[in-house]
């Protein structure tokens, strides 16, 4: 069972910057693809950015593409994937999971292909 563990989360100005981080561990051999999504208060579950396991491939949301980096560093059993988030806007407001998938190496934007999920960590925006 893969365990993934957020951080980094906190309130910024508008136009700051934050660096999500998100730790996986145990039977982290089994990842192919991970991704972040994130939820507002009264929205779905929307899809932000995924890489492949191998950090060669990586997808953006049209809202974020530009402003937001995706990139992933493995050390033995663990693997950590991160977001910089730049150019923050109040609309990027929103609690922060992980994903992990196990199946394919196929970058997906579908929260219920993933297979496992973080705490999530909150990311506000003032104006």
């Amino acid at each position: 069972q893969v365990q993934l563990v957020e951080s980094g989360g906190g309130l910024v100005q508008a136009g700051g910057s934050l660096r999500l981080s998100c730790a996986a561990s145990d039977r982290t051999f089994s990842i192919t693809v991970m991704a972040w999504f994130r939820q507002a208060p009264g929205k779905e579950r929307e899809f932000v950015s995924a890489i492949t396991s191998s950090g060669g491939r990586t997808d953006y949301s049209d809202s974020v593409k530009g402003r937001f980096t995706i990139s992933l560093s493995r050390d033995n059993a663990k693997a950590t994937v991160y977001l910089q988030m730049n150019s923050l806007k109040p609309d990027d407001t929103a609690t922060y999971y992980c994903a992990a998938d196990s199946d394919t190496f196929v970058l997906r934007r579908q929260p219920r292909i993933y297979d496992y999920w973080g705490q999530g960590t909150q990311v506000t925006v003032s104006s």
